[in-house]
């Protein structure tokens, strides 16, 4: 069975070799995305949107990067990086009476980090419920529409809910001050306590530099067919197994780790990079959330995205084709990976990887520095302007905020 495997992973890597070269052989034609999507990717939002930028104490977000510089490059830093590129962005508006929208620049994610970088969000609803009396009580535009022409960035794992395991987030639920609010998270999945409709669902962070400086030619061989670099198992949250990942990790490794056609390992090497460039398949499971930076790695890296999280909203779904570029394994079949992903045929494979090269879809995906039209700043600014004109509606004025739900621990002051 072992040699059959091998022959036929043999004849595929040839026959892509084979195309691949052809493909670089015609000046690298790339396929436009089809239909509204391509539309949609190539949307400028300058001109059709105002947003208007809350000056707020220091401590609510310059103070929090003094202090921990690192949470600059975690996969949660676009809240950091959306406030510094509306500063100067042509859609500002020094005048809030002509603002579309409002943007309250908060920091949740730098609160508090841990000794390995990642931010724990207890306190995080306490900050943002601060925030909004400040705005409250110092400029009349919450009051107005109970924060219904208001946007945060609200980049935890489970969103506006502020923790990271899924049944303590669910229980929490969504801070009743944003429930007027649009939400512009990395958190997406259908039906789900922590995702309100109307959000807008972003890419997570990944370090734009660092991408770029581990790009390899274009023309390397994609020699390894499935590619996978992580935790299988989170014995410190999850001692007994099953809960992380909802079993999904686990069972990669319980039933690939001796597969010859499955590079996978805990370890991360310092050519990560290098290697999901030289990958054909590039496996992005779910965690503790459904999302992880691998699907930003997998698109700009080229590598055809396999994405296990039942349920899931990908990043600018209305703009990224992630049915043509990417596979989806429901989580029950994880076992049968090897048969699904050797079942695809060349030609297909070879589609989603000339789509995969079209860089629309690979800036659209990254917080670029300096900002680029086109890229994750400029897709937000679409979502946002895409949602406009506001509708004023009476419900705001008749549902009342309650400032004072919630659990106990989340009203206590800042």
């Amino acid at each position: 069975m072992r040699n059959l495997i091998f022959l036929w992973y043999l004849y595929l890597a040839f026959v892509l070799r084979i195309e691949a070269l052809t493909f670089h052989r015609t000046d690298q034609h790339t396929e436009r995305i089809s239909g509204s999507a391509g539309d949609v990717l190539e949307d400028n939002p300058v001109g059709r949107l105002k947003v208007f930028v809350y000056e707020l104490p220091s401590k609510y977000n310059i103070k929090k990067v003094q202090r921990d510089s690192r949470c600059l490059n975690h996969m949660f830093a676009a809240e950091i990086y959306m406030h510094r590129f509306l500063l100067s962005s042509p859609v500002r508006t020094l005048n809030p009476e002509e603002a579309d929208w409002f943007y309250t620049p908060v920091y949740t994610t730098c609160e508090y980090l841990t000794p390995h970088g990642h931010p724990l969000p207890f306190n995080s609803p306490r900050m943002m419920r601060s925030a909004i009396q400040l705005i409250a009580s110092s400029w009349p535009y919450w009051n107005r529409t109970q924060g219904a022409d208001h946007f945060f960035i609200v980049p935890h794992d489970f969103g506006a809910c502020f923790h990271f395991q899924e049944a303590k987030a669910i229980e929490r639920g969504i801070l009743p001050l944003l429930q007027h609010s649009t939400l512009v998270q990395t958190f997406g999945q259908r039906n789900h306590v922590c995702l309100k409709d109307g959000s807008i669902t972003i890419p997570p962070y990944a370090p734009p530099q660092k991408i770029q400086s581990h790009l390899i030619p274009p023309d390397t061989p994609r020699s390894i067919f499935v590619y996978f670099r992580g935790l299988f198992y989170d014995s410190r949250n999850d001692p007994e197994g099953g809960y992380y990942a909802r079993g999904a990790r686990a069972a990669v490794w319980e039933n690939f780790k001796d597969n010859p056609l499955f590079d996978i390992s805990t370890d991360h090497p310092t050519t990560y990079y290098e290697d999901m460039q030289r990958a054909i398949f590039c496996l992005c499971p779910l965690g503790w959330a459904p999302w992880s930076p691998r699907l930003v790695e997998a698109v700009v890296f080229g590598c055809i995205p396999v994405i296990i999280a039942d349920d899931i909203i990908l990043p600018f779904a209305d703009a990224i084709p992630w049915e043509d570029i990417g596979l989806f394994v429901a989580e029950k079949d994880v076992p049968y990976l090897d048969n699904i992903l050797t079942s695809v045929p060349p030609e297909e494979i070879l589609r989603k990887q000339r789509l995969l090269v079209n860089p629309s879809m690979k800036q659209a995906m990254l917080f670029l520095q300096p900002a680029q039209p086109g890229d994750a700043f400029h897709q937000i600014l679409n979502g946002l302007a895409r949602k406009l004109p506001h509708h004023r509606k009476s419900i705001y004025r008749d549902n009342v905020l309650n400032w004072t739900a919630g659990p106990v621990g989340d009203v206590k002051p800042w």
